[in-house]
């Protein structure tokens, strides 16, 4: 599980709870209103329905375990495994990968050193992995757009809520007739209840949809640097490249901060045990 995930959600409702006990607000009236929670939040989904295919409303919803779970992307591993296998193949030529190839846990990179294995030339090879890369993209860009659009709709449907609201308060208004009593208190109590909609549709757009959101595009782009690096790694085999200059083209892909991990380290990637968790 994603700690960041959890810790992030809570502290961010716990925040808005707190400020408003601060200002005495009473949160039990907001959180009692669920025909409010019950508009935003149902009509959110189905007018986000409406605004997708099926197939990626399931990505989207599949894409959730992407921000709640823990993904590990293992870049310096990454990068270990490709220089062993430049090693090895300059020292007992590309045939000699076929077994490691069989052993490799990640899809993408088996497939590319499988192509090198048989000889395919440089640009295909080039070519059939950026068109892999580029299709992971675009599910990551879909998936990202199904909660984008949940947060765009979530305060429109907050407002509607508001104005419904409002509406009636306008018509218990009038059936007061002429006692005017208790038209202040009145006005006052069914305004803020009105309100509650409102406040609904913009946290669960800001405290939930839009960061969903960006969690899924943060991984998309995580993954995309990891392909990155295989395919240059990939073709610096089949090109014959010095094992010790690949790995330092490698790293260029790595932050700053994990390159100096790595000198700190005593210069070897594969000297490095694991990863940090994405």
């Amino acid at each position: 599980m994603d700690v960041a995930t959890i810790i992030g959600i809570l502290v961010a409702w716990g925040s808005l709870v707190l400020a408003a006990a601060i200002g005495h607000v009473d949160v039990s009236i907001i959180f009692a209103r669920y025909e409010a929670f019950l508009l935003v939040f149902g009509g959110s989904i189905g007018a986000t329905m409406v605004s997708f295919p099926v197939k990626t409303l399931v990505q989207g919803l599949a894409a959730l375990r992407l921000v709640f779970g823990a993904v590990r992307l293992e870049e310096r591993e990454t990068i270990a495994t490709l220089v062993s296998f430049a090693e090895k193949a300059r020292r007992e030529g590309l045939l000699a990968l076929e077994n490691e190839a069989n052993e490799l846990q990640d899809d993408f990179m088996r497939k590319g050193i499988q192509l090198v294995i048989d000889g395919r030339d440089t640009d295909i090879i080039r070519k059939i992995l950026e068109t892999e890369v580029g299709y992971v993209e675009q599910r990551f860009k879909k998936a990202e757009s199904v909660w984008m659009t949940m947060g765009g709709y979530s305060p429109t449907l907050g407002i509607i809520g508001t104005v419904l609201g409002l509406i009636a308060m306008l018509k218990s208004l009038g059936s007061l007739g002429g006692d005017t009593s208790n038209v202040t208190g009145t006005i006052g109590v069914a305004t803020a209840q009105a309100f509650v909609a409102t406040f609904f549709g913009i946290s669960l757009a800001n405290l939930l949809w839009l960061p969903f959101a960006g969690k899924i595009r943060e991984r998309g782009q995580q993954l995309v640097l990891l392909r990155e690096i295989m395919i240059e790694g990939i073709l610096a085999i089949q090109a014959g490249d010095n094992p010790r200059l690949l790995e330092e083209k490698l790293h260029a892909f790595l932050d700053p901060e994990e390159r100096e991990i790595e000198v700190e380290a005593g210069g070897g990637v594969a000297e490095l045990d694991t990863a940090p968790a994405s």
